[in-house]
């Protein structure tokens, strides 16, 4: 059977998978990243884990894995396949394509392999085969510890100029000297108002239990305490600032918000599309969804680069010696 290895590489743990050509999970595992033993030990964990795998997929499927997927934190140069830089994880310019693909093709050669941005390949599954199928423009937002973006257009992800596109948990939505400082340098960053740690923050400050987090103020905001939906609110208000931002800028067809705020519901949800309702003016107001894939995200959407890769090397003419 015909299938491709996808890679998620995260701060804490490697999701891995086994992916068929109907996208299909054949195989799930994950481990430790290893990212208190230093970047070479990531590295090292990443390499021993993909070889795991191809040889699975020869012994259960008759035949090695056609092309790997890896998706990895912080700056991305796709193009090159290397990890310039991630600070949870400690390295810099890792040649991740080449060392994979050696790793991977062994005595026969190389394997193809395809590595991106992980939000935005996380989008790029919630956008083909997600909560955005069909959909010609999306934007997909998570909210975790962070807030990042990945903008959607006919099938791809559009990376930008120098591969920053998208990064909406930096746009300043309450700037100024007052605004809280945010790790990339600025102040009143959206992600340092209506990330899941910004609003955990908030609350274990507004609650006096220092160790509440977001899903702590979600349950207290659904029991009706009014500190919870000072709070919450309060977050609501600056991630609909930055939306409304976003989508007067890109004017997707559909809005796809993740991450752990939005495991909330409908908590979340029904103040946030009121919210962005009360802001648009002339801009045409977009349909506002939760992700549909979860955690799965990452793995699914390495598992679409490397699908994408194959197709892209089938089309191109073959190079014909002279």
């Amino acid at each position: 059977m015909k299938h491709v290895i996808a890679l998620d590489v995260g701060g804490t743990a490697i999701k891995a998978a086994l992916i068929g050509a109907d996208h299909a999970l054949l195989h799930e595992t994950r481990r430790p990243t290893g990212r208190t033993e230093g970047p070479g030990a990531v590295v090292t964990g990443i390499l021993d884990l993909a070889a795991e795998l191809r040889d699975l997929g020869l012994r259960r499927f008759g035949e090695p894995a056609s092309a790997a997927g890896v998706a990895v934190p912080g700056i991305v140069d796709a193009a090159q396949g290397v990890a310039v830089y991630a600070a949870n994880l400690g390295w810099r310019d890792v040649p991740l394509r080449d060392l994979l693909s050696r790793r991977l093709g062994g005595e026969s050669g190389t394997t193809p392999v395809a590595v991106g941005h992980d939000v935005r390949t996380g989008g790029l599954a919630e956008g083909r085969i997600g909560a955005g199928r069909g959909a010609d423009r999306f934007l997909f937002v998570p909210l975790g510890t962070g807030i990042a973006g990945a903008i959607g257009i006919d099938g791809r992800i559009e990376e930008g100029a120098h591969g920053y596109a998208g990064e909406i948990g930096h746009i300043a939505v309450r700037p100024g000297p007052d605004g809280p400082e945010c790790g990339c340098g600025g102040r009143g960053c959206l992600e340092t108002v209506a990330s899941a740690s910004a609003v955990g923050r908030a609350w274990a400050a507004a609650s006096g239990d220092a160790t509440a987090d977001a899903a702590d103020c979600a349950r207290a905001v659904e029991a009706g305490d009014p500190r919870a939906r000072a709070v919450w609110q309060h977050a609501v208000d600056a991630l609909a600032d930055g939306l409304v931002m976003g989508l007067t800028l890109l004017d997707p067809r559909t809005l796809i918000i993740g991450g752990g705020l939005a495991e909330a519901g409908d908590t979340l949800f029904a103040p946030l599309r009121a919210a962005v309702a009360r802001r648009v003016t002339f801009q045409k107001l977009p349909l506002i969804v939760p992700a549909a894939l979860g955690d799965a995200a990452g793995c699914l959407g390495a598992g679409l680069l490397a699908w994408d890769l194959l197709a892209k090397q089938s089309t191109q003419p073959s190079e014909v010696s002279a």
